[in-house]
């Protein structure tokens, strides 16, 4: 068995099971995720699914629009970061 670097005195930034909260979503939002172009935190997927299911009135449809909004203004953020090159 190989050795492992265990000791650090970094704070471990994942608590509990990150993939039993996926498991957790709602089917829609994992459908969601499935297809998305950056990695969601469940935790995040979850807070942005529910604020568009109450500003649509709980309208699945109109709440994946704006999953799918928000992605695309933060692809638009890191394409503004990362695309332009410096002379």
């Amino acid at each position: 068995m190989r050795g492992r670097n265990l000791a650090t005195t970094l704070p471990c930034r994942r608590r509990g099971q990150p993939m039993a909260r996926y498991d957790r979503l709602p089917t829609e939002l994992r459908r969601w995720l499935a297809q998305a172009a950056l990695p969601w935190s469940a935790d995040s997927a979850l807070r942005l699914w529910q604020k568009a299911l109450r500003e649509t009135g709980g309208d699945a449809l109109a709440a994946r629009a704006r999953l799918d909004a928000a992605e695309a203004r933060l692809l638009a953020r890191d394409a503004g970061l990362w695309g332009a090159t410096r002379s």
